[in-house]
């Protein structure tokens, strides 16, 4: 076997493994997300895309790696990077890159710095499209040779994932024309899956793996190269425009999204710098739907719908947009399950868990094409409906959802508790689902003091207050449909629950409410922040609330970037886990959002102080998905989650949330008011202005300013009947 030539390339392909040289620049491993409805890419802080490290990076439409390589190339050799960064909207990606010192094919020498190569890129429908722009700053004319390195695996994403499969379907010989390639998939579902690639430019020569562009330029002379990505399923592609086409409309997408409207300006401007990255990020996650806007969970591996995730985000967003909560409800009542499938664990009125349209998932290789595992999906999306009627006073949507509403109401009294005891309990009904069905779904998150996993069916403490806040908003719903009756059975059942569960799941040992009730109705007694999500449904008595928020605040809890999943002391602490002990900023939100009321505000500040700081310590601003546990040290920074998704929904909504819960802030449109409960702000925002805050036809402008004891409020502008009442 001959011995490659590895003295100027990164990776070296030996048989059908790859390997990175010790010095490679590959060693780093941060990257660049694109997302556009469908479609996302994750590129190297290069623009490239390689078949190495975490397996990540690549081209994904609908569940599916289109394209797995991307490497560009200057006479054989990798450009230096000079910077790369993704625009603030999140629309484009632009990278500098120059040339190092080279030996051109005309013999001579092309010294380093001599090249500037800019590449900018954006998605848009199903396509991925670049501009190269060469510009030669040297004295002399340079001819050199650029090459565009090409793969597509048309990998499943639970394959990128890791996992395995006995059959895939066959990779067709890539089809090669004057100016493009093209590599095709017939999948076991048998969709033919294509993609195509495709130079503007006249290249040089086209082989199945690689175009050769051979470029001359003039002293001070640019020269402007093309690029198109297109995915195509069964023959179909989505319209692809040019790149400026596409870049004006995608542009114009956003400037007309669900968030275009708010404006929250602080007086600290690295704050003001999570709050636009968080926006950002929401923009680009947020997909137009057949049924209005729908956040889209996280990218890489979440990059579709999720039911729980949805709706969480949508709750972060609800004072702001609550358009995104219609887009959310009308989507989860369209795909409520209305027959029992125990290999997707559907049941009649269920609420979706996820929703996923790749190969694997059509063939049922993995249950998640349309998936209902997930505990809280349910009652979530009531909690939603209540408090979207709540913010918007919309009872002509409410009547129509309705159907749906009582579909969810009757899963919860029948296959939600499944012993009868009043208490919403899970169980999976195959192998192949998820083994535990709330927030917390690794395998180990349920456990005992001991360590002991928890066994079956688990009652979890927050899914219990979140039916009592749903039942609880939807008695005033029921009211105001005429449907007297069940408002006042919605209420007394609400009273009941309330009952039942300070008796079953308060524990004097924990100070806080137990994680769960196994399946012989012992608590799992171990510290958690699931109890502190129990707090916003207002389930908790004022007693065992403030025992509560006091345990939370303490040390074993607190990691000084925000509440840990599970206290230090407990069994299966680790910090570097996904859940027993980890970081969320979502769950941080939520357990903040409980203090939305209350006078003490010290849970909701420490918690948007811990969080404000690591997002001045996370790349762009942008809060992933976790954080590992560990505690916070001077001059350390937070450590991170390999593998955490990010961007993440609901770890960009997180900060809205916060604000609002420190600000004590809710909209209620049937009474033409809104509330500002003991507002509170941190040192470090002594004021904050939020602009064009909507209800109905009304608008407001807010200014809120920090002084020593309290936070003064000013209407700064009032259109329409609104009425701003304030308890201080």
């Amino acid at each position: 076997m001959a011995i490659p030539d590895t003295s100027r390339t990164d990776i070296i392909e030996i048989g059908d493994q790859f390997y990175i040289r010790a010095q490679s620049s590959l060693t780093d491993d941060r990257t660049r997300v694109l997302l556009n409805g469908d479609t996302f890419a994750v590129f190297d802080r290069y623009g490239d895309i390689h078949p190495v490290g975490f397996g990540q990076q690549g081209l994904f439409h609908r569940d599916t790696r289109y394209l797995s390589k991307c490497e560009l190339r200057l006479c054989g050799a990798r450009p230096l990077l000079l910077s790369s960064m993704v625009r603030e909207d999140n629309v484009l990606l632009a990278v500098d890159l120059t040339n190092p010192d080279l030996e051109l094919p005309s013999g001579k020498s092309l010294e380093r710095g001599t090249l500037h190569i800019f590449r900018s890129k954006f998605l848009f429908n199903a396509s991925y499209l670049e501009r190269l722009i060469i510009h030669n700053y040297g004295h002399e004319p340079v001819e050199a040779d650029l090459t565009i390195t090409l793969g597509s695996d048309f990998c499943d994403i639970f394959e990128v994932r890791g996992q395995r499969r006995e059959r895939r379907g066959v990779l067709l010989p890539a089809e090669v024309d004057r100016t493009s390639v093209t590599f095709s998939y017939r999948g076991l579902d048998n969709v033919l899956r294509r993609t195509r690639v495709h130079s503007a430019r006249m290249p040089s020569s086209v082989s199945a793996s690689q175009l050769l562009l051979t470029i001359h330029l003039e002293p001070q002379e640019e020269l402007v190269l093309p690029l198109s990505v297109t995915c195509e399923s069964d023959g179909t592609a989505q319209d692809s425009p040019d790149y400026d086409e596409g870049l004006a409309r995608i542009t114009n997408e956003r400037s007309l999204s669900a968030l275009a409207d708010v404006d929250i300006y602080t007086s600290n401007e690295q704050f003001n710098d999570w709050i636009n990255r968080s926006r950002a990020d929401l923009e680009m996650l947020i997909t137009s739907t057949p049924f209005g806007p729908y956040p889209y969970a996280g990218v890489p591996w979440f990059s579709t719908v999720f039911g729980r995730d949805g709706i969480i985000t949508a709750l972060e967003l609800l004072w702001l947009a609550p358009s995104i909560a219609k887009g959310v409800l009308s989507y989860l009542a369209a795909t409520q399950a209305t027959n029992l499938d125990p290999d997707r664990d559907a049941e009649p009125g269920k609420i979706l868990h996820e929703m996923r349209q790749g190969e694997m998932a059509q063939l049922r290789e993995v249950p998640f094409g349309r998936y209902y595992g997930s505990v809280d999906s349910t009652p979530l999306f009531l909690v939603l409906a209540g408090a979207y009627y709540d913010r918007t006073g919309d009872l002509e949507f409410l009547q129509s959802l309705w159907p749906n509403i009582e579909a969810a109401l009757n899963w919860i009294h029948s296959f939600g508790d499944m012993d009868g005891d009043g208490f919403v309990e899970y169980a999976r009904r195959t192998e192949s689902g998820l083994s535990q069905q709330g927030w917390k779904d690794s395998h180990d998150s349920i456990f005992h003091a001991d360590g002991q996993l928890a066994r079956g069916p688990i009652a979890l403490c927050e899914v219990q207050a979140y039916v009592f806040a749903a039942k609880s908003r939807l008695a005033v719903v029921a009211e105001d449909l005429g449907f007297q009756r069940q408002a006042e059975q919605l209420r007394i059942e609400a009273e009941e629950l309330r009952k039942r569960f300070e008796d079953a799941f308060w524990s004097d040992e924990l100070s806080l409410f137990a994680l769960a009730l196994d399946g012989e109705k012992r608590q799992c007694c171990v510290r958690s922040s699931n109890a502190g999500q129990c707090l916003f449904s207002d389930i908790a008595s004022p007693a065992h609330t403030q025992r509560t928020v006091e345990s939370l605040l303490s040390p074993p809890f607190l990691s000084g970037w925000g509440i840990r999943t599970i206290a230090t002391a407990e069994a299966r602490y680790n910090p570097m886990s996904y859940h027993n002990g980890s970081v969320w900023p979502h769950d941080n939100a939520l357990i903040a959002f409980g203090a939305t009321s209350l006078r003490d505000k010290q849970l909701v500040l420490r918690t948007l102080i811990g969080l404000f700081d690591l997002s001045i310590f996370t790349e762009l601003h942008r809060l992933p998905e976790l954080i590992c546990g560990f505690p916070r040290q001077q001059g350390k920074g937070p450590t991170l989650y390999p593998v955490a998704c990010s961007p993440q929904a609901w770890a960009a909504g997180a900060v809205f949330l916060l604000l609002q819960s420190c600000l004590g802030l809710s909209v209620r449109a049937k009474e033409s008011r809104i509330y500002v409960n003991y507002p509170a702000l941190p040192e470090a925002l002594p004021s904050v202005r939020i602009r064009n805050l909507k209800m109905g036809q009304a608008s407001v402008d807010l200014g809120f300013e920090r002084h020593a004891e309290t936070v003064a409020i000013e209407i700064l502008r009032r259109n329409g009947d609104v009425e701003i009442v304030t308890t201080q």
